[in-house]
């Protein structure tokens, strides 16, 4: 049986002090320029000394011009490095490891952002009634494929340039990698659509590019969905393969998740009906896959005790992921170690409209990343309706910010 305390030395050769995993967060911290400033350096920080092994950053955009929310961090060519830096000193500063997660929203971004809305094909996000609150997506040629592409390899070499440990490619959540894999979003005719081999191409892509531009060592790790959790969609079996591809292709690890803002399986309402355990969401669909993947295989989902967390390793597992239960005590993972069995019963908004609960569970973790980022206690989680209101005041500051930014951007440019 493998222990949570115990080390892995993934096959770049860095070595993880224990399985217990900060998995990825959107913070919504940016500062002007869309950088990361003193919060999310105090933040990290604060996760740095709680005890897991290995911390990855929520998502940074590999492009100015397309941003899932006007609060990301981006990282390309022109950015300037010293926040980074700062940033991935504090992940470190307390013994552990720190990927940063990079990702390209594709069709995810808002009709209010400025920018670019791309994916595989033109589909748009249905959200149902929400679904006006996103931009129609522009079909990418080949010519923006192999931009995008280059931009992910760019952001890796710059991340390996600023001090952080690896980075972790956002393929799952219905972004812009996972567009090009699910058919339900990827309905070109071309050599990257059709099969599951050439919906993964531009997957693959990534990763040989990544791994071409970032030195020995350095960790190259993939997010994916179990399944998207829409009928006719990226399933587990799609997922299995992808893995074993992702294995050839010199991954080192891959975190299994699954659905996206269509489907909010990590938030229990998986749009095709499936019923999710209330731990460990991905479990028991990915056991087949846990047994025989080829890499290290990280589970993420909802995890919040200790007993689950050992689960997951008895059952194939090679890490534990944790977000939300990590915003509202940064201390669980130590705790863990040290025998306690502590438990985390974070708030979640329990209203009859599923996504603007899902958004006020959201809102209510980042409410509580704040306070750590700005070197407070956690204390009592906050109101969902409190949370909610305060995340929209904030995104319309930060909008206004970010529309500045890329106006001047786009002047120099």
């Amino acid at each position: 049986m493998t222990g949570l305390g115990e080390p892995l030395v993934l096959d770049c050769g860095l070595s993880l002090p224990n399985r217990l995993v900060k998995a990825a967060m959107e913070e919504n911290l940016a500062v002007a320029g869309q950088l990361p400033g003193e919060r999310i350096t105090r933040l990290y920080r604060r996760w740095a000394h709680g005890g897991a092994g290995l911390l990855i950053t929520g998502h940074v955009m590999v492009d100015g011009r397309a941003l899932a929310d006007p609060s990301d961090v981006v990282l390309e060519d022109g950015t300037p490095l010293e926040p980074f830096v700062r940033w991935a000193d504090a992940a470190r500063s307390g013994g552990g490891r720190v990927l940063m997660q990079i990702n390209h929203p594709g069709r995810v971004v808002s009709s209010d952002m400025p920018g670019l809305a791309l994916s595989a094909s033109d589909v748009s996000v249905d959200a149902g009634r929400y679904s006006r609150l996103y931009a129609r997506p522009e079909p990418m040629s080949e010519d923006a494929v192999r931009e995008v592409v280059s931009r992910f390899a760019r952001t890796a070499a710059l991340a390996a340039d600023a001090g952080f440990h690896g980075v972790e490619i956002h393929a799952a959540h219905g972004y812009l990698l996972a567009q090009f894999l699910s058919p339900l979003t990827s309905r070109r005719t071309d050599r990257w659509g059709g099969s599951l081999d050439n919906r993964a191409r531009m997957l693959l892509d990534v990763v040989h590019a990544v791994r071409a531009a970032v030195p020995d060592g350095f960790a190259v790790a993939v997010k994916l969905n179990t399944a998207d959790f829409q009928r006719g969609g990226f399933d587990e079996g799609d997922a299995a393969q992808v893995v074993a591809m992702l294995a050839s292709a010199g991954c080192d690890m891959v975190e299994l998740s699954g659905g996206s803002v269509e489907s909010l399986a990590t938030h229990g309402h998986p749009a095709d009906g499936r019923t999710l355990a209330r731990e460990a969401y991905f479990l028991e669909l990915a056991a087949d896959l846990l047994r025989t993947a080829p890499l290290p295989l990280m589970v993420t989902g909802g995890i919040r005790r200790a007993a689950t967390a050992r689960r997951v390793l008895d059952q194939g597992g090679a890490l534990v992921g944790m977000a939300t239960a990590l915003a509202n005590d940064p201390d669980l993972p130590g705790r863990w170690l040290r025998g306690e069995q502590a438990d985390v019963a974070p708030r979640q908004a329990q209203w009859k409209d599923k996504a603007l609960a899902a958004a006020a569970t959201q809102a209510v973790a980042r409410r509580q990343l704040a306070r750590l980022g700005a070197g407070c206690s956690t204390g009592r989680p906050p109101s969902a309706v409190t949370s909610l209101l305060g995340e929209r005041l904030h995104r319309r500051r930060a909008l206004r910010r970010y529309r500045r930014w890329h106006a001047e951007r786009s002047r120099v440019l």
